[in-house]
């Protein structure tokens, strides 16, 4: 596998911007009157609430009281900001990758560099690469994301589709024979979440973002990134996918319903859709997401998450002995593995029995084999930028856009690229391209 340059790089770039300030009080074991310590963590995933309630239990001196919030891109991350803006932010933060850059430009995370350091080689390199930047460590990496085509098996046969598709190509005539059988029914949808797509152009090395000179190059519209878009786009026009909002009760309702047979989708998307639709537990399967070139496999990652130390937490020490532990712990990964669906970025995670457990809704499939498999094919090399929440949030709004046909996948991605290039402008990053 690659190894990454990625979030140091970013750093090299962002840290111009800020200075991040450190926690302020309790860097000792306990509070400054020794008493238990109160950490407040802000997050979303499902299972996290249950990781907590195990930690507390087994650590009389630190208490973590878990507040469930709207995922990052709903409005998850604009609250964190606004917290640590106005100096009442949690303590802990459930942080996707993407975003450690932009909370780092921000001066919302705290410098935990010396607190972490000794649990480097816990995590494999490129994931330790993601919560840190200009070499100063902000938070514990929990997952890694890779994709897979989620699938109803007895849906494929009925279509008389033998196999999943193996290839883009097959992907296609997959879905050009559903849907001639039944103009009602589609292989698959075309969603409005950005970083599903960041995952497609991941997995065809349609690269986002470039540091490799002194300045940023921002490339979504590259010609990589054309060959990505004008094959989505293809499908979009033949009407051969089902535009809907992504995570959307109108997408669970046309799965269950079997008018929508499959989802190009990352790993913890398995107990996602198992809750979702539930009636139609067996009928399911995992496959490896399609490739370009059968000859030379390579998958997408869909998301990746830190546990971050938000700025103004009184107790560094104590969060990142939380973080750590929610990452590494045998308990807590198991928990994760089987409830939030991560894919473990602590290598001790990766022997844990949840991993080859069969998966009832998935007909007994070991479903996490595929993702195994898959995640040896992934280029770890990939760059986030700086601004990614306004980057995904244009993104966000033009695949809404693409999906009920008032632009195109390349006019759109023009487009975001043009205002992440302002706005990163606006923030005093150099940048190659206007």
């Amino acid at each position: 596998m690659m190894q990454v340059r990625s979030a140091t790089v970013v750093g090299a770039a962002v840290a111009v911007l800020v200075a991040v300030s450190g926690c302020t009080s309790g860097e000792s074991g306990s509070d400054a009157s020794g008493g238990k310590v109160t950490l407040d963590f802000w997050g979303w995933a499902p299972g996290y609430e249950k990781v907590v309630a195990e930690f507390n239990k087994t650590h009389p001196d630190i208490r973590v009281d878990f507040q469930k919030t709207a995922s990052g891109s709903k409005g998850g991350y604009t609250k964190m900001l606004t917290a640590a803006k106005a100096g009442n932010a949690p303590c802990l933060a459930m942080v996707g990758y993407e975003t450690v850059p932009s909370f780092v430009a921000a001066g919302a995370l705290a410098d935990i560099t010396k607190y972490a350091a000794p649990h480097k080689g816990e995590f494999a390199d490129w994931t330790w690469n993601q919560v840190t930047v200009a070499g100063k460590t902000y938070g514990a990496p929990v997952d890694t994301a890779p994709m897979a085509l989620f699938y109803r098996k007895d849906l494929f046969a009925k279509y008389g589709i033998d196999k999943p598709p193996a290839t883009w190509d097959e992907y296609r005539a997959a879905a050009e024979k559903v849907h001639k059988a039944d103009p009602d029914v589609y292989l698959g949808t075309f969603g409005t979440d950005a970083y599903n797509y960041a995952g497609l152009a991941w997995q065809a090395g349609a690269k986002w973002f470039d540091t490799t000179t002194d300045a940023w190059k921002v490339s979504l519209d590259s010609g990589a990134n054309t060959k990505v878009a004008d094959y989505w786009q293809g499908l979009l026009d033949d009407k051969l996918l089902k535009p809907e909002p992504s995570f959307d009760p109108s997408l669970y309702k046309n799965m269950a319903s079997g008018k929508i047979l499959s989802d190009v989708n990352a790993v913890w998307n398995a107990p996602l859709l198992a809750s979702s639709v539930k009636s139609t537990s067996g009928k399911w399967a995992v496959a490896p997401m399609p490739v370009w070139d059968a000859g030379k496999p390579a998958y997408g990652n869909d998301g990746g998450s830190s546990t971050a130390v938000m700025k103004d937490c009184e107790h560094p020490e104590q969060a990142t002995e939380f973080a750590m532990w929610m990452s590494t712990n045998k308990d807590s990964l198991g928990t994760l593995i089987k409830d939030t669906g991560i894919y473990p970025a602590a290598t001790a995670g990766l022997d844990r029995p949840a991993l080859s457990e069969p998966d009832p809704f998935y007909g007994g499939q070991k479903i996490y084999d595929v993702f195994k498999k898959e995640s040896a094919q992934i280029d770890t090399s990939w760059k986030w930028g700086p601004t990614m929440t306004q980057t995904s949030t244009d993104l966000t709004d033009g695949l809404g856009r693409t999906g009920k046909g008032s632009t195109t996948l390349p006019e759109m991605l023009a487009a975001a690229r043009k205002k992440t290039v302002g706005e990163m402008k606006s923030q005093g990053i150099n940048v190659t391209n206007d």
